[in-house]
């Protein structure tokens, strides 16, 4: 079971169970935060739902509209519908060869072949050579084919890239529905303090590619469950909006997907608290799709807890395979 404390009844009272950033949450008081209103804890959780859902199926990129990611090589990476290319696009989209990728020294050049076949979103055909600017950018390159969208994908923590190919009419994503989820409950909404690190650390993790990023974490998401302390790794760099949690508990394998869930967590107050809402612990694309490049969670945010909230392993055909 969770630990279950009383809420400070106020704000003033809230205050007296605020402690620094050097003190140890074991000696700090736990408590849930100031419970919500079942009703609106529903209505919130399920706008939220609703938001996921438009997202991973927004036929403009959404992850179950994916159809494929290619890692490109230094040097020319040709593609087209022509099946013996290392990037091969279905055929009613693109001719045999639709142009070569460059790669060289992190940057990307298109030559397409000539027919104009590919277009820039919100643009004209491309009929000569262009630089492509990577979906790490502000200002990322978006390419038509067809029914096909393309842009270059720039994992993150590495060097490499990818080209990234989505369906406009992916009949999968007009169907999609999200995967079945835990009761939502107060008891999930678990109070935390940011412990920081002396300075940010760059955390090594496996992908699903067999390769390895590394993430930028500025410290550590402290608190208390079924009697015990447990720590969280939070990544975010001076960009983000919010902390990226990656964890594996206890119900992976069984009721939740085996590689773990991700989950987003406001920053802390001046006091050094948060709120972790396990509630809204999601699936990473890896989940939906063969086409993305996943990160595990590191080894230090394997809990030995059930959280059995948030979404449960996504069912039935059409979803990635287990890994």
């Amino acid at each position: 079971m969770i630990l279950s404390l009383r809420p400070p009844p106020s704000p003033v009272l809230a205050l007296a169970f605020a402690v620094s950033t050097t003190t140890s949450c074991t000696d700090a008081p736990a408590f849930h935060p100031p419970p919500i209103p079942p009703e609106t804890l529903a209505a919130e959780h399920e706008e939220w739902r609703t938001g996921r859902r438009n997202s991973l199926a927004n036929p403009e990129g959404g992850v179950v509209s994916w159809i494929g990611l290619w890692e490109l090589a230094d040097g020319p990476n040709r593609f087209g519908s022509d099946s013996s290319l290392a990037i091969a696009l279905p055929a009613e989209d693109s001719p045999a060869v639709a142009g070569t990728l460059h790669l060289t020294r992190g940057q990307v050049r298109l030559v397409p072949e000539s027919g104009g076949a590919i277009a820039v979103r919100d643009g004209d055909p491309v009929t000569g050579p262009i630089d492509l600017r990577d979906d790490s950018s502000d200002s990322t390159t978006i390419l038509d084919l067809g029914s096909l969208g393309l842009r270059i994908h720039a994992e993150r923590g590495t060097d490499r890239l990818w080209l990234r190919a989505w369906d406009r009419d992916s009949p999968r994503a007009a169907a999609f529905q999200l995967p079945p989820y835990y009761p939502i409950s107060n008891e999930w909404r678990l109070s935390a303090r940011f412990d920081p690190y002396p300075e940010p650390r760059g955390i090594p993790m496996a992908d699903v590619k067999g390769g390895t990023v590394e993430n930028i974490a500025p410290g550590e998401l402290v608190f208390r469950a079924n009697g015990r302390e447990h720590r969280l790794i939070a990544f975010a760099t001076e960009r983000s909006r919010d902390y990226l949690v990656m964890l594996r508990d206890s119900t992976a394998g069984a009721d939740t997907y085996p590689l773990g869930r991700y989950m987003h967590v406001p920053f802390p107050d001046d006091d050094g608290w948060t709120v972790i809402d396990f509630n809204r612990a999601y699936n990473p694309p890896c989940a939906f799709t063969p086409f993305s490049v996943c990160s595990f969670p590191p080894r230090e945010n394997r809990l030995a807890l059930a959280v059995t909230a948030g979404e449960k392993r996504p069912e039935g055909p059409g979803y990635a395979p287990t890994r």
